[in-house]
């Protein structure tokens, strides 16, 4: 008897797509949802584009300039399938601003990535991430666990280190965090390895002492080797809505992030943060995470 086929794996696409859809429905869907009413882009569904774009997660800043856009272009648009066309290409356009992939310049060796955000962002799962895509590109890689606030988090980061073939510095509990920054570019200047990736406490971005202590550590990787980080990557938990844009706000000010990485769009109707997120500041988004 025949066996049946087996269906295919899905392709990453597939997966991305899968995963987008909760976003997808939270963003897209409501602001369709309004031009459904109405064939025609009359003032009545103006005024409920207007409250439907400022009730989503993509910022009160964000929404006005995709409205206004609309408004602008009132007279050119036809229906309201024209309209919410227009919204898709404007919001298009904003993203495609900031897509830009994290790419390595070989003149910079080891180049240095300082991976900041709260607790609970998934830090941990995008590093590990980033380590086995670097690996499969043929780069050496080196985890500096700078959280040393929590034993836990260490052999978390650990594990995810041995796994993605990653070579890994670690310090004890309530070590300097930066101290284990130093001991992790020294490391990685005298093994040779392309890429040194420092992991670092969560913290809130209100707490002005522990965004201090990050100012210390980018200082203290400076002074080693001039230049670094070359990549200061703030990862942002999808889920929190428009947070993110505040938490941004903070570690950019502190920091001057670099680049960002937003984790755990498949869990949320809130992805559209990254919308408003590349509007208001001109920081590259490096990755998105799902899964």
């Amino acid at each position: 008897m025949p066996q049946p086929k087996k269906k295919p794996a899905p392709s990453s696409k597939d997966k991305l797509e899968r995963g987008l859809s909760k976003t997808h429905k939270g963003f897209i869907d409501r602001i369709s949802a309004v031009f459904k009413r109405s064939g025609s882009l009359d003032d009545k569904i103006l005024t409920e584009l207007e409250e439907t774009l400022v009730g989503t997660d993509i910022g009160v800043r964000t929404a006005y300039t995709i409205f206004d856009f609309v408004r602008n272009n009132a007279e050119t648009i036809k229906d309201t399938d024209q309209a919410m066309e227009a919204i898709k290409t404007e919001i298009t356009y904003i993203l495609e601003k900031r897509e830009e992939p994290l790419s390595l310049s070989e003149e910079k060796k080891p180049f240095v990535i300082m991976v900041s955000g709260v607790n609970g962002s998934g830090k941990t799962t995008t590093i590990a991430k980033i380590a086995y895509h670097l690996k499969n590109q043929g780069k050496s890689v080196i985890i500096a666990s700078g959280d040393t606030f929590r034993a836990a988090a260490i052999e978390q980061l650990e594990h995810w280190a041995n796994k993605a073939g990653a070579d890994f510095i670690k310090s004890h509990e309530g070590a300097d965090p930066s101290s284990v920054a130093f001991d992790g570019l020294q490391a990685a200047l005298s093994r040779g390895h392309d890429v040194l990736i420092i992991d670092t406490a969560g913290r809130l971005h209100t707490k002005e002492n522990l965004m201090e202590e990050l100012k210390k550590t980018k200082r203290v990787l400076d002074k080693k080797h001039p230049g670094s980080p070359h990549e200061i990557l703030l990862v942002l938990d999808a889920t929190i809505g428009q947070n993110a844009i505040e938490q941004t706000r903070q570690f950019n000010n502190s920091l001057g992030v670099t680049g960002i990485a937003l984790t755990k769009l498949d869990g949320s109707s809130k992805g559209g943060v990254i919308v408003g997120i590349a509007n208001e500041f001109e920081i590259p988004i490096r990755y998105i995470g799902v899964g």
